[in-house]
């Protein structure tokens, strides 16, 4: 088979050229002293200690023996932390070159150091026919050369996965690789939920097989296929009991009459904590903006730093990182990584900018030298008040785009967004405390269990706009977990 061979895209990093400057205002301000980030926490935490469920243990020995394994759960039952550790024992047994790291979007690839699926696979978007990918990824040098060498892939998130793109990637393994083995021998770990976020197709694109279990190569593809049934986000035997019956669209007068009491509380109007989750994108945009002008304070503006392939940078902004950041005194935050699991400073930790700390101030130690560059406004860290009671100096996180082990692109920024809104599609993968949630503009299957699963409590719940024609899950789905897991 003709092999195409292209030079790499030379790494470089891409920096700001415009001055910095530093406001005297902030100055003024930043007398309170505080503990500075590393004496408060380290964000390198080391790997705690996880105790295992059975379903878990039975995957990771799975996984251990060489087999394709496909994890399904519902939410707050482990899944990502399960796949962490998947990872690492995949690198341990073929080394990190030969272990794949994908997820379908941006934001999960992010949570695990790997990349998006379409862009390890060398194929773009996947709307050709298989024969045209074919060859789009053999006269792609990289691409060809990943397909040949990986011996395990990891797929994160592969509800938003359509049935035909995974038949034709496993087709391409195939003639990448010969033989007649399913993928081409590769050991395959698929982690995802159907009851969650359906796959976004064209309308062209439509078919009658849509959700990616209807793949003709999917039973073939997996030795073991299982549901993790332990819930960890939230402890309320009545609220787990509830969310189980939203995911499977199922709801009994008297939970309905639970969420009915949830609806429009004069508490939880009153609480300014509670974050506001939307379907859609415009509401959130329009409610942080109009919270954010309200303060009527400077607006200190940071925007996100990227490095690495030119041809990878793109996939940085699929991620949950904002391109542009912008903070000012009394603006609610929530964190959008986990750096410090012990003391609760996780990705849906929700706080208040109280202050912001000139970095070059008394002659301290630069937490990030790249502030410089990040901040618009002068080398200026925001101070947070969460609400669990910290105060913290919230300097620049990295995340990182993996191939083989090593850092192929890097995005770095204030690991903060605007939280008095959130779109239900960033909220995935989050744990929130105080949660208001506007069902009027819901549309699709599984959108309200998402965003219901965010919350750990029904005390921290409330709804607009809820109805029972609302929680529905999709007959497909439905059927597929009747015949693998009950």
């Amino acid at each position: 088979m003709k092999q195409f061979f292209f030079k790499f895209v030379a790494t470089f990093r891409c920096y700001s050229t415009k001055p910095t400057y530093h406001s005297t205002k902030w100055k003024a301000g930043s007398k309170k002293k505080l503990k500075s980030r590393n004496e408060e926490f380290t964000a390198t935490t080391k790997r705690p200690r996880i105790k295992w469920t059975d379903e878990q243990l039975q995957v990771l020995d799975a996984v251990s023996t060489g087999k394709s394994v496909f994890v399904t759960g519902s939410a707050g039952t482990g899944k990502t932390a399960l796949m962490l550790e998947v990872i690492r024992r995949l690198r341990k047994m073929y080394g990190k070159s030969k272990v794949a790291v994908t997820a379908s979007t941006g934001t999960a690839s992010c949570a695990l150091h790997g990349l998006t699926l379409h862009c390890f696979a060398g194929t773009g978007i996947g709307d050709k026919d298989v024969e045209t990918l074919l060859l789009r990824v053999l006269s792609n040098r990289w691409a060809f050369h990943k397909w040949e060498k990986v011996e395990a892939l990891v797929i994160d998130e592969c509800s938003m996965i359509h049935a035909d793109y995974f038949d034709k990637l496993e087709r391409i393994a195939r003639s990448i690789r010969g033989g007649s083995k399913v993928w081409g021998g590769i050991q395959l770990v698929v982690g995802g939920d159907f009851f969650q976020l359906p796959p976004i197709l064209p309308k062209q694109q439509l078919m009658e097989k849509e959700f990616v279990f209807e793949a003709d190569c999917w039973n073939a593809s997996f030795d073991l296929q299982i549901e993790l049934k332990t819930i960890f986000r939230q402890s309320e035997t009545l609220l787990v009991k509830l969310l189980q019956g939203i995911r499977r669209g199922e709801i009994d007068n008297d939970e309905l009459k639970i969420l009915e009491q949830r609806c429009n509380s004069t508490a939880a109007k009153e609480d300014t904590s509670a974050v506001q989750l939307f379907p859609r994108i415009e509401d959130v945009e329009r409610v942080n903006q109009q919270h954010l002008l309200s303060l009527d304070e400077d607006i200190v503006t940071y925007t996100a730093l990227d490095s690495g392939e030119k041809r990878l940078k793109s996939n940085l902004k699929l991620g949950i990182a904002p391109d542009q950041l912008d903070l000012c005194l009394g603006a609610r935050v929530i964190l959008c990584k986990n750096l410090d699991v012990k003391h609760k400073l996780v990705n849906g930790a929700t706080g208040t900018i109280i202050d912001f700390r000139c970095d070059s101030d008394n002659g301290k130690k630069s937490i990030d030298p790249d502030i410089d560059f990040i901040c618009e406004s002068g080398s200026l860290i925001p101070v947070v008040k969460f609400d669990s009671g910290q105060e913290l100096e919230i300097g620049p996180q990295t995340w990182s785009l993996m191939d083989a082990g090593k850092i192929v692109a890097q995005r770095k920024q204030i690991p903060l967004m605007l939280a008095w809104a959130l779109s239900i599609h960033k909220s995935q993968g989050m744990t929130i405390d105080r949660l208001r949630t506007d069902l009027r503009r819901a549309f699709g299957y599984g959108m309200v269990y998402v965003a219901l699963s965010r919350v750990k409590t029904l005390d921290g719940l409330d709804l607009i706009g809820f109805s029972k024609s609302k929680i529905k899950a999709h007959p497909k789905v439905l059927q597929f977990y009747k015949e693998h897991f009950l």
